[in-house]
């Protein structure tokens, strides 16, 4: 059983980087009095996590903070042992942990770590570690907490956070193992995947329906040319939705769309893993494209000197973030579904209602496959490391010839 009722180690990105221990009354006490290591492996940890928050995302500065944070506090409360002398047996134990934390450690509700009263920040004492889906009654939640069981995608990601956290001390001489890289192999909560996986994508009817609402509605009013914009980028430039948004390293404006010599249009990416790319402009999206800058007030074709933002904010000055273009996405998807559904029935429209903005970048891709476009292009304008990674994700060459050689299977 825990020793102490868990309390959060770290606050968002923002506040981490100002921090001080005094101005955390709860955090200081417990810190200080866990153990006479605790402290230093706290500060560990708050150093790689300035640093993920430097160099990563928002939402993997969460993630990773997330991670760390229950590792600590399992280290701090349960093993109470320094993280720098743990073995794989011990990582195997923690793995064990998450698969069944004390129902102590479990909420039913997201949280904030920390509220801000009398100009201290004080631990929010419903917060905890692990969350589970809330359910209505008292019992009923008591119950769902007994039953908690992460799911495969949840201890992936814990397994990669500790590794890349381990890394880390290692690159900074404060470890000299990975514990986590050796045990991970060897956990026997993980599913060994050999699954056919499908391609989350919209079908050439279920996108013509998306395409032809988003044009109908920036017809009618003037405020969903973005939306369409976005829409359009998303799918033929094949784009994360992160790389089209604002970030606190990278502003995407109009003046990424350049020209070669030869009159090819191109659009300068900030994609993921911080690198810059170039990916291929198509003729086609071009009216998309002019349209949008119009409906702002530019010009039809952007110059390569250019500082307007890529997707403005309606109100105030700057671009978007990730979550509210993920909204503008949204708003369209709900109507294109809505009409679909109407015209043709729930079950050819249903992929529109569980699609994400993630869906138009593989819609997209696939279908430039499908047009018999070179992998080996494909994949640059994609931004994959390599060809192998487009054909495991979208091409599947070996699945496919499994598939044509079983249609040849006979009954008698």
């Amino acid at each position: 059983m825990p020793i102490k009722t868990p309390v959060p180690l770290y606050p968002i990105y923002v506040e981490l980087c100002k921090l001080e221990l005094d101005d955390y009354p709860k955090l200081n006490d417990f810190i200080t009095t866990s153990s006479a290591w605790s402290l230093t492996h706290w500060q560990w940890g708050k150093s790689f996590l300035e640093y993920t928050g430097r160099n990563k995302s928002v939402h993997t500065y969460d993630r990773f903070r997330n991670e760390i944070e229950k590792f600590l506090l399992w280290s701090f409360n349960e093993k109470k042992q320094p993280i720098d002398e743990l073995r794989k047996a011990d990582i195997l134990e923690y793995a064990d942990f998450c698969w069944k934390p004390p129902v102590s450690w479990i909420g039913t509700s997201s949280q904030e770590r920390f509220k801000l009263k009398n100009s201290y920040f004080n631990s929010n004492e419903l917060w905890r570690p692990f969350k589970i889906q809330a359910a209505k009654s008292q019992v009923s939640k008591e119950v769902n907490k007994k039953k908690y069981r992460p799911s495969q995608q949840t201890l992936t990601s814990t397994f990669t956070a500790i590794i890349v956290f381990y890394n880390y001390l290692m690159g900074e001489e404060l470890c000299y193992g990975n514990p986590a890289q050796i045990a991970k192999k060897d956990c026997k909560h993980f599913i060994s995947d050999a699954q056919v996986k499908e391609v989350k994508r919209l079908s050439s009817s279920q996108w013509q329906y998306l395409l032809d609402t988003a044009v109908s509605m920036a017809n009618e009013d003037q405020l969903y040319e973005r939306n369409l914009f976005v829409i359009a980028s998303l799918k033929t430039l094949f784009l994360r939705i992160s790389e089209l948004s604002e970030r606190d390293n990278w502003s995407p404006i109009m003046g990424h769309f350049w020209q070669d010599e030869d009159q090819n249009w191109w659009l300068k990416i900030f994609g993921k893993g911080r690198k810059l790319r170039d990916t291929t402009v198509p003729p086609d999206f071009m009216p998309f494209l002019k349209r949008y800058r119009l409906s702002r007030g530019l010009s039809g074709l952007p110059a390569s000197s250019e500082n307007n933002v890529l997707v403005e904010k309606v109100r105030g000055q700057g671009g978007m973030t990730s979550r509210h273009l993920r909204r503008l996405v949204q708003v369209v998807f709900d109507q294109a579904y809505t009409r679909m559904k109407q015209l043709e029935g729930e079950n050819k429209s249903r992929k529109l209602k569980e699609a994400t903005t993630h869906w138009l970048r593989h819609t997209g891709a696939s279908m430039e496959i499908e047009r018999g476009r070179s992998l080996k292009d494909l994949s640059e304008d994609l931004g994959h490391a390599s060809m192998a990674t487009t054909d495991t994700i979208y091409v599947q060459s070996e699945n496919k010839m499994r598939a044509e050689s079983g249609r040849k299977r006979k009954v008698d």
